[in-house]
């Protein structure tokens, strides 16, 4: 690994002790003009985070003040998530860096790839087509993710290994990146250094709100979002945080919110904080649920989702209930019957004030 591999993986030990070798101190880092140019990428890193995805430069070895501006931005970076530390945030931030480097990943070879996965301690064999992961390691590198795909029962396990492409070992990575990255954030921030990082805060908090705003705002004016079910509402809250959902998850949610109105573009746009969010990909089994085959998939009932594991934090309106569908819709006939009774009181009101 040399210093270019260090920029665009700025989480790697080996990058960790570079900087360090630099003897840039966290003042000079925060506050002098000589890494102005450090501290405007670095916030422009968790832009990109915060409005889905974080493009990294393209790099050659002569590149030495690129190289330099990228390393410092990251640790910049970091320093801003931890003065708002929120919880959406951080977890945004994480799995953009991951992803950004998953997508360079899997244009590597495959020496590169086993020296990267090194860092991690993941020592897997080369093998024609990808590469031979212990079980134990593949465990341990996919144990958060939910498509069926990946579980170890849906694998050929041989002598104790399971087989993986390289493209899928790129996936994989991805997940320990996202784990690292995460690893002491927030850091502890005083006072000081918040009011020092605040010039360039004020545009981070200002998207950050709009992001996490526009579910539920005017983008879905016929749909009354705060009526959702406790398992929606959690799904798309995982879904906006980047937490990848279980297959059974993801197509009760997206067949909830097309019964009740929303359109197949306002669910893409849900779905593109997904760590696997694929556009084409996305859309066909959004289309696909939606009737686009010819069958308008309903969403499952309350006892299915539970048989799935996918019944979250059941309130009192759940145990009257049998489906979410049943759910939504009472609690829109209880606002509109509030709603008509306030209109019916006011009406007495304005007379009785007229007269007087």
């Amino acid at each position: 690994m040399d210093e270019k591999d260090f920029a665009l993986y700025p989480y790697l030990s080996g990058a960790s002790a570079h900087v360090k070798s630099l003897g840039i101190s966290l003042d000079r880092l925060v506050t002098s003009r000589a890494m102005e140019s450090a501290r405007i990428r670095g916030k422009e890193r968790v832009m990109q985070a915060i409005e889905g995805e974080l493009f990294k430069p393209s790099l050659s070895a002569s590149d030495e003040q690129k190289i330099l501006l990228e390393l410092l931005s990251y640790p910049f970076s970091r320093i801003l998530v931890s003065c708002i530390d929120d919880s959406f945030l951080i977890r945004r931030y994480c799995l953009a860096e991951a992803v950004a480097s998953y997508k360079l990943l899997k244009t590597m070879d495959l020496d590169f790839l086993e020296e990267f996965a090194s860092d991690f301690s993941v020592y897997p064999d080369n093998s024609d087509s990808g590469f031979k992961l212990h079980f134990t390691s593949y465990i341990r590198m996919a144990s958060s993710l939910k498509a069926i795909e990946w579980k170890l029962v849906n694998r050929k396990l041989h002598h104790g290994s399971v087989n993986v492409s390289k493209e899928e070992f790129s996936r994989l990575l991805q997940e320990l990146i996202k784990e690292r990255v995460e690893h002491n954030l927030p850091m502890p921030v005083n006072e000081e250094l918040v009011h020092s990082c605040e010039p360039y805060l004020a545009d981070i908090r200002e998207l950050l709100e709009e992001r996490k705003s526009t579910f539920g705002d005017s983008e879905f004016e016929s749909v009354e979002t705060d009526l959702f079910p406790p398992c929606i509402t959690q799904a798309i809250a995982n879904t906006q945080a980047g937490v990848n959902l279980a297959h059974s998850m993801r197509f009760a949610m997206t067949a909830f919110l097309l019964t009740i109105g929303m359109t197949v573009d306002d669910i893409m746009n849900l779905f593109t904080a997904s760590p696997d969010f694929d556009i084409e990909k996305a859309r066909y089994q959004i289309e696909h649920i939606a009737g686009s085959s010819g069958t308008h998939y309903k969403p499952p009932s309350c006892s299915t989702m539970q048989t799935y594991g996918n019944c979250y934090a059941p309130d009192d309106m759940c145990k009257k209930i049998s489906h979410p569908l049943n759910y939504y819709s009472r609690k829109v006939w209880f606002r509109k019957r509030d709603a008509q009774k306030a209109a019916e009181n006011v009406g007495p009101d304005i007379k009785s004030a007229e007269k007087k």
